[in-house]
């Protein structure tokens, strides 16, 4: 046409037809410019259409080189990274193909769907026919623009994700795809059009889509709570970014959001494991492992580090000192170190940092999910005295395993504990804790215990004269004493560490029991509600406070010096000496002094005592009044109780004032 218009018809314009040509020529180079605007219309829908197929292809060929690079590096300690190539010409280099297929044995023949390339996928001549007509037409910019500016509208409904992208793997992997061929055909056009692109402009599409993939990718995965498709994502964003990287496109910060996603994929892990360790400790029957033979024992050891000389010379049938939860918690915790590391595998990580991440996850396991599992499982109603006994042995086992896990992440890593920045297992702490819990849950159900069986006491406070027995409800509860008490010697003690902590733990729980029954007689005996006491109900009560005595001084926990176990009831053995030998005046001279007799006999609480009797006293002579006159002794005993009674309250009153 040009030729026509500037040789040609000028030579012959005296012609009419000529001139008609001549005027038709623009009408006809629109109407050529309208079919190539229309044949690109076509291709923008076509590579729209083809984009999910060569992201596809692409992502296939960047998960095969990853496998060759993983194979290669098998040997290398260190997590190397090469950068894989591709071709858009099918023809990825030979020596890559040649390398993979003698180290893995991958066959040649590929089928043709895995070759196949943008340009079979997509026919990219409307393009460059286009591009040459407007630059011929000398409107090449306008053509430039409109390409940019379809291109910049198709780039954002291809980053625009399903609402349930998140369900599936494979709604991940569509959205992946999508984007890949996308940027593959952008490349494509970049490097065979002379400046249709510009790297300016491919590198402003990419940074919007990064912005875009990063915030989406970011929402979506923290709707996943299955650790295991949250590690299938990781794997394709892992594949994505190669994929992307091979053509030039700069990844790190989809590697920056990996990390995010990590710490996202240790929490679904925890709360996963929480549901492991909860169902182990609601079927452990927490009692020592039986082992009948030595298969048996060796099945024990092979999941747990147990080493003890002493159990190892006893003959079979034996006992090992923890619960079937032990093993079964140390196995556990091996396997979340095993998925923590799945998601730390190929983030281009040295071993240092994978080491360290390992580490720092498996702390918060040990100190957020298993010591909460620990600390609810005391508590419940159903873990008693001999289940609490149990956890504690248990706690000191899996706290002795602790540097045989940091050894199990050192195996993995081969990164040496010595090195300044590895961070350390805290799980010591969390087993101290819980143990200490164990430890105050046992006094407080003691406690419990106690108070349950003093609900049953039922004392005639009226009674002429004591039964001569103890009371019966008091001889249950030493029994149960003595009974809880010996499950405490059932601890090993074979293990200096075991001797120490049971010794405490009982030597403890036995002084927090005689404390807690002391302080309950002396309030029952004090109870505003009561209001008078016979003499002979200050015996019977006299009878079963020595058989409290007679429990502390039989020594129901070995360890204790002396009489320390019975000073717990020495206020109330000082308190009923003084009214069973009515010893007023002894108290009264020495009261104050060092030496005294009754040195843990509050004058208050004698008073408090002493009205109740005094009451007690003048009901019982006021049933015999035909006679009360004539007894000189009790009107005497009377005078002497009102003389008492007046100085016992300003013995009160002397130390309300001083305090």
């Amino acid at each position: 046409m040009e030729q026509l218009e500037k040789v040609f018809i000028p030579r012959v314009s005296r012609y009419r037809f000529c001139q008609i040509m001549a005027d038709n020529l623009p009408k006809l180079r629109e109407d050529i410019k309208d079919i190539s605007m229309s044949d690109l219309k076509d291709f923008l829908e076509s590579i729209r259409k083809h984009s999910d197929k060569i992201g596809e292809t692409a992502m296939k060929q960047a998960q095969q080189h990853r496998t060759f690079n993983s194979v290669v590096q098998k040997q290398d300690s260190g997590m190397g990274y090469t950068k894989p190539v591709y071709s858009l010409n099918g023809r990825t280099p030979t020596q890559h193909n040649g390398l993979a297929a003698a180290e893995e044995g991958v066959e040649d023949d590929q089928s043709e769907e895995e070759v196949l390339t943008a340009q079979d996928l997509v026919d990219f001549s409307p393009v460059y026919r286009c591009l040459h007509i407007y630059t011929v037409l000398g409107d090449r910019e306008t053509f430039e623009n409109y390409y940019r500016k379809q291109r910049k509208k198709q780039a954002r409904l291809v980053l625009q994700p399903q609402s349930n992208m998140h369900e599936t793997v494979e709604g991940y992997r569509r959205y992946f795809n999508q984007i890949v061929g996308f940027f593959l055909v952008e490349d494509h056009v970049l490097h065979s059009t002379q400046g249709l692109l510009t790297r300016a402009f491919t590198d402003e599409l990419w940074n919007m889509a990064l912005s875009k993939i990063t915030a989406v990718l970011r929402t979506h995965s923290s709707y996943c709570s299955d650790p295991d498709l949250v590690l299938e994502l990781k794997n394709l964003i892992v594949i994505f970014a190669d994929t992307l990287q091979g053509y030039g496109y700069p990844v790190n910060r989809l590697f920056d959001l990996l990390y995010e996603i990590r710490d996202q994929y240790n929490e679904t892990l925890l709360k996963k494991w929480v549901l492991v360790f909860r169902e182990i400790f609601e079927l452990d029957n927490y009692s020592p492992i039986p082992v009948e033979t030595e298969e048996d024992y060796k099945s024990v050891i092979s999941r747990f580090p147990f080493h003890d000389a002493e159990i190892e010379k006893q003959d079979f049938p034996k006992k090992l000192p923890m619960s079937q939860s032990v093993p079964q918690i140390y196995v556990q915790v091996k396997e979340f170190i095993y998925a923590s590391l799945k998601f730390s595998e190929s983030l281009h990580r040295s071993w240092t940092e994978i080491d360290d991440m390992l580490r720092k996850s498996t702390n918060l396991l040990l100190t957020r999910t298993l010591s909460g599992c620990l600390q609810n499982l005391i508590k419940k109603p159903h873990i008693g005295l001999t289940e609490l006994v149990q956890i504690i042995i248990n706690t000191t086992h899996l706290e002795q395993a602790c540097k045989y896990l940091e050894d199990f992440i050192t195996n993995i890593t081969n990164v040496s504990p010595e090195t300044v920045h590895t961070t350390r297992l805290y799980g010591l702490s969390t087993f101290k804790d819980a143990r200490h819990a164990a430890e105050g849950e046992i006094y407080t159900k003691l406690n419990q215990k106690i108070d349950e069986f003093i609900q049953l006491a039922d004392y005639d406070w009226g009674m002429p004269e004591s039964d001569g027995q103890a009371s019966g409800y008091l001889m249950d509860l030493i029994n149960f004493l003595r009974s809880t008490f010996q499950v405490f010697t059932h601890l090993p003690n074979n293990c200096n560490d075991h001797a120490a902590m049971s010794g405490k733990v009982a030597q403890t729980a036995c002084m927090s029991a005689c404390k807690h029954l002391s302080t309950s007689l002396m309030q029952m005996l004090l109870d505003c509600e009561l209001k008078q006491i016979s003499m002979g109900a200050v015996q019977q009560f006299n009878l079963d406070v020595i058989q409290c005595e007679l429990f502390a001084s039989s020594e129901p926990v070995p360890g204790f010096q002396g009489d320390t176990l019975q000073l717990a009831f020495i206020d109330l053995r000082q308190l009923l000496d003084l009214f069973m030998v009515w010893d007023w005046s002894t108290y009264l001279a020495d009261y104050g002094q060092p030496t005294s007799k009754y040195l843990r006999v509050n004058p208050s609480t004698a008073l408090a005592l002493l009205e109740k009797v005094y009451r007690g006293m003048k009901d019982t002579s006021k049933k015999n009044n035909i006679f009360s006159q004539f007894r000189k002794n009790d009107r005497d005993k009377q005078k002497l109780i009102e003389t008492v009674v007046k100085q016992l309250r300003s013995l009160v009153n002397g130390m309300s004032q001083h305090s």
